[in-house]
């Protein structure tokens, strides 16, 4: 199997020849046929986020069921699946309380190695899948079968962007139609967050982007207002357009504690402010305690749209084939995984909104 490797903070992926090793008595190996780049790799890579080198990255993923292991019962060899970073046992504290995005499990399997480098190194995968490969071996916690002909692409960011976005409008936030929304951050998941929200009928919905291309993206998927916060404080402008008030919803699609604070001003009195980008592990947010007080706004946060993988996967995968959710019109580039590393480059210029190895 051929994978890109994370070797250490700042470095460019390695793409390597790796020997699979086998897989156990619960897991799955998957034929990948399209996996999604992601800020997350990018967190990694930069440091923002702590994990161990040297690891296989990739966790938006979709694929075809090779191999199952003798106690696997959720899935059968042939089999179209969907990854999920986050897994959903169905049996500790979180998951039966409804909380699958809580799962316990989440980082239990992923020290698990689970393919050999050329100089006899066993390394395990990111998130416990690995999808910036050819094939990866996971748990079967953390896949979800899906009966559907949507290329493989649109299904592989159904893995993350679409479920992180899509669910913090519906799940998280739980946005009413006829209201009014502000999202901070317009690349893949932000996208998503806006086809969340016009999918739930918010009536103006606010797309607040520096980069043109992402701010013109908007439009296609729901957006009715483009701030450039080149003009001024978005805060200002949202609320001149909203009779000083701000709007109902807010989201943070970026993962900084002055976005977060932005998100937070952008909202109403009473209105709901929703943490979805992923701050760094060494950021802290710093709130007034009386205006958090006598403003009443409530903070909730995304953790993958706050989404029940198993159920929402196939609700995602219905609002695709009918049209209502707009995949194809996210991907900007799909690539070979040995392009891999200038995709990323091209993430965080701002160049795409998403690029998709095929």
């Amino acid at each position: 199997m051929r994978a890109g490797v994370f070797v250490g903070v700042d470095q460019p992926l390695s793409v390597e020849t790796l020997t699979p090793l086998p897989p156990g008595p619960r897991d799955v190996v998957v034929q990948i046929t399209a996996s999604g780049i992601c800020h997350t790799e990018a967190a990694v890579i930069g440091g923002h986020l702590p994990w161990v080198a040297p690891s296989i990255l990739g966790h938006e993923v979709t694929g075809t069921v090779l191999e199952v292991g003798a106690m696997v019962t959720r899935v059968r060899v042939g089999d179209r699946v969907i990854s999920s970073g986050l897994p959903a046992c169905s049996n500790c504290f979180c998951c039966v309380r409804g909380q699958t995005h809580l799962c316990e499990e989440t980082f239990n399997h992923s020290a698990t190695p689970r393919a050999r480098r050329a100089d006899g190194t066993d390394i395990p995968a990111f998130a416990a899948l690995g999808g910036f490969a050819d094939l990866m071996t996971v748990p079967e916690i953390s896949i979800v079968p899906v009966h559907t002909d949507l290329p493989a692409e649109q299904l592989a960011l159904i893995g993350c962007a679409i479920t992180t976005g899509v669910g913090s409008v519906l799940n998280t936030a739980r946005v009413a139609p006829g209201s009014s929304v502000t999202v901070i951050g317009c690349g893949g998941v932000g996208q998503c967050v806006l086809q969340g929200a016009r999918i739930a009928g918010a009536a103006r919905i606010f797309a607040v982007d520096p980069v043109p291309m992402k701010r013109q993206a908007a439009l296609m998927q729901g957006a009715t207002d483009l701030i450039d916060p080149a003009d001024g404080d978005p805060v200002a402008q949202i609320r001149e357009r909203t009779q000083g008030r701000g709007t109902d919803y807010s989201f943070e699609v970026v993962g900084r504690p002055e976005t977060i604070l932005t998100a937070y001003d952008c909202a109403r009195r009473g209105g709901i402010v929703t943490m979805v980008g992923m701050p760094s592990a060494e950021s802290t947010v710093s709130f007034n305690g009386l205006g958090l007080f006598l403003d009443a706004k409530e903070i909730r946060v995304s953790n993958m749209g706050s989404s029940q993988i198993r159920s929402d996967f196939a609700r995602y995968v219905a609002l695709a084939e009918t049209g209502r959710l707009n995949i194809e019109s996210m991907i900007t580039r799909r690539i070979a995984l040995d392009d891999v590393n200038d995709a990323l480059r091209a993430m965080d210029a701002g160049e795409v909104i998403r690029t998709v190895i095929v």
